[in-house]
């Protein structure tokens, strides 16, 4: 009987998480935009490893990458999948200071660290995550 109740209280949660979530707009952070980005920041975040040496290397050099950048990578691999972890197991709830305008103030489902995804346009080899024709420029 207690796991009954028990199922029956998760699936409420559930629910009405999912159907509050639904209720957001397409352009701006909710819920499931949080949740998302929580699960996509601990899957991918040691791409970082990756990620960071490579602007180094782009910036300063390829000896600057292999020392200084393996480390910048390790930090942000942390940094990510920390953050990571922090949305997954807040996301229900608006963080304090997180709005999607980093000008803003108050609580909010914004990313809690810029970039909020591991891979954004700038760091897209190969055509992998974005296909050339849909990344918007200002040309």
């Amino acid at each position: 009987m207690k796991l009954l109740a028990k199922l029956v209280l998760a699936t409420a949660l559930v629910s009405t998480v999912f159907c509050a979530s639904g209720m957001e707009e397409a352009t701006e952070s909710g819920m499931l935009t949080k949740l998302g980005r929580g699960i996509a920041n601990v899957a991918f975040g040691p791409l970082e490893l990756l990620i960071r040496p490579y602007d180094v290397a782009q910036d300063q050099g390829s000896i600057a990458a292999l020392t200084y950048g393996v480390l910048k990578g390790v930090c942000y691999t942390v940094a990510r999948v920390g953050v990571g972890v922090t949305d997954v197991v807040t996301f229900p709830f608006p963080w304090p200071g997180s709005k999607d305008d980093p000008n803003d103030v108050g609580p909010g489902y914004g990313p809690l660290m810029r970039p909020a995804w591991v891979v954004d346009t700038e760091h897209n080899a190969f055509n992998f995550f974005f296909d050339d024709d849909s990344i918007a420029t200002g040309d």
